[in-house]
């Protein structure tokens, strides 16, 4: 992920523990606007109570109490695309531009291709609530010698993208709306979209996050075309195509005709949907379904928030979205996991020897060849300010004493894990799993965090690749500088490696 480079600051918490802090999940809600009129907001703020109180979880604690108002807020930005019209941004858009005599050639407003590359949009999912990452580009050829202000393509794009959607049909409703509203020669669309993906953990080899900016993404890239594009052979989508591989874009694996479901979706897996366990991510043996009471009450709770977005629970593509947003909030339900991995708990349980007779030299007042690591240890979790999942890896470092062996990878995983299914936050996350080795390993431990936020996309930051890093450092490594360099240093090289 790289994030190690990109420097953090360190806060003393107590108790030998210090966190280095990288802007995990800022509040926004200073100088952000309400509106008040907006009843949708406060129904959706009411139906995410009892979706936390569904969870098991109490809405008045810390951490919790605001989160219903930051869900909602970022739901009606989110999805502001169904109360704007393509008409009110077109409208006094269109300016003359004469071109040339169409007999000789095509350029500007007779007739020649403009395309607009690489505008950063995102969208919700349809299929499971959660946002996803849009880069779209797009292009038109002008008819009536007129053509259109460049900034509107994106205005146009963003109305849409701004609703609950699927990859083909964002494309499709872009490429028709400028067709309709600017009356062009034809309008092509072509999507970058990628959605959150999550480690499989079923085969016991979950995914490893590298520093590549999406991996961990499924992407699906789309096109779409209106006019002289509807021919998907033609000579101006060749024209169109060169103009996007001068920035590195190949638009020819695009897919035209959307499949019969969304396999991208974390949530949307024809198996998942019946209900025959886990693809792309989800784990069934690790979601809590509600009892039948809570259960109706979430699922009416979801459908009351479609409902206050604007949009029709019934439709095709909504159909089963309350079910599927329950069964992946069910999988953070805090009773699934009330107790501890015992590894833990049990010195004899997940041990190995460090060097093989379970001795480690100690050097005097050196730690540097104590030091033991687990890197690029994957989780995930959910964010407790947002619902909003987040992932990445952890890097776990320990001094062991001489009379000590150090624990299996697969214990230390368990333990990451342990603490990831939960309603989080990255700074938590970083310090539980610090104190828990600190238990066993108590000489020193250092543990660094490094996660992607979705909330990062959909709460007015709309960055996607940027990553946060978090430390906490306890014992003799707060001391030792060099120790703590070493470790770093192992860190940023692997991150550096993807590995």
């Amino acid at each position: 992920m790289g994030a190690l480079d990109e420097g953090c600051f360190e806060v003393d918490v107590g108790n030998d523990v210090k966190l280095g802090i990288m802007s995990v999940c800022e509040d926004l809600d200073d100088g952000e606007e309400v509106l008040e009129e907006d009843g949708g907001i406060a129904v959706i703020e009411d139906a995410v109570k009892v979706l936390l109180q569904g969870l098991g979880e109490d809405v008045n604690r810390e951490g919790l109490k605001k989160t219903p108002l930051r869900v909602a807020k970022a739901l009606c930005d989110g999805t502001r695309g169904y109360k704007q019209k393509v008409k009110d941004i077109v409208d006094g858009a269109l300016f003359p531009e004469a071109g040339v005599d169409s007999r000789i050639g095509h350029a500007g407003g007779a007739g020649g291709l403009v395309v607009v590359r690489g505008l950063d949009l995102f969208s919700y999912c349809e299929s499971c609530l959660l946002p996803f990452k849009v880069r779209c580009h797009v292009g038109y050829i002008p008819s009536g010698q007129r053509v259109v202000g460049l900034s509107k393509l994106s205005r146009v794009s963003d109305v849409f993208a701004r609703r609950l959607q699927n990859p083909h049909r964002l494309a499709n409703e872009i490429s028709a709306a400028l067709y309709n509203s600017i009356r062009p020669a034809g309008v092509a669309v072509f999507l970058q979209c990628w959605h959150i993906q999550f480690p499989e953990e079923e085969d016991g080899h979950a995914q490893v996050f590298s520093s590549e900016e999406m991996h961990g993404w499924k992407e699906v890239p789309v096109r779409a075309g209106s006019g002289v594009f509807e021919d998907e052979k033609s000579n101006v989508w060749t024209d169109f195509s060169a103009l996007l591989k001068f920035k590195g874009v190949n638009i020819e694996k695009a897919q035209v005709k959307q499949p019969v479901y969304q396999s991208w979706c974390i949530a949307g897996s024809k198996e998942l949907c019946n209900g025959h366990g886990a693809k792309n991510g989800f784990n069934s043996r690790n979601a809590t379904k509600p009892g039948g009471t809570n259960q109706s009450a979430m699922t009416s709770a979801a459908i009351s928030i479609l409902h206050a977005l604007g949009e029709d629970p019934s439709r095709a593509g909504l159909a089963g979205t309350p079910h599927r947003f329950i069964q992946w909030l069910t999988n953070f339900k805090r009773s699934s996991l009330e107790l501890k991995p015992s590894l833990f708990g049990n010195p004899n349980s997940g041990w190995q020897s460090h060097n093989g007779n379970g001795k480690i030299k100690n050097l005097g007042n050196g730690y540097m060849s104590n030091l033991c690591s687990e890197l690029n240890l994957p989780f995930w979790s959910q964010c407790e300010h947002h619902l909003l999942p987040f992932q990445g890896v952890v890097h776990i470092g320990y001094i062991a004493d001489e009379e000590q062996v150090v624990v299996e990878r697969s214990s230390m995983q368990s333990l990451v894990h342990f603490y990831g299914y939960h309603l989080q936050v990255q700074e938590r996350l970083t310090r539980q799993i610090a104190e828990s080795v600190y238990s066993v390993f108590s000489r020193g431990v250092i543990v660094v965090v490094e996660a992607n936020h979705i909330c990062m996309i959909s709460r007015g930051i709309e960055k996607v690749g940027s990553s946060t890093a978090t430390i906490a450092v306890l014992g003799h490594l707060a001391s030792d500088s060099e120790a703590k360099a070493k470790f770093l240093q192992t860190v940023s090289k692997r991150s550096a490696s993807g590995s």
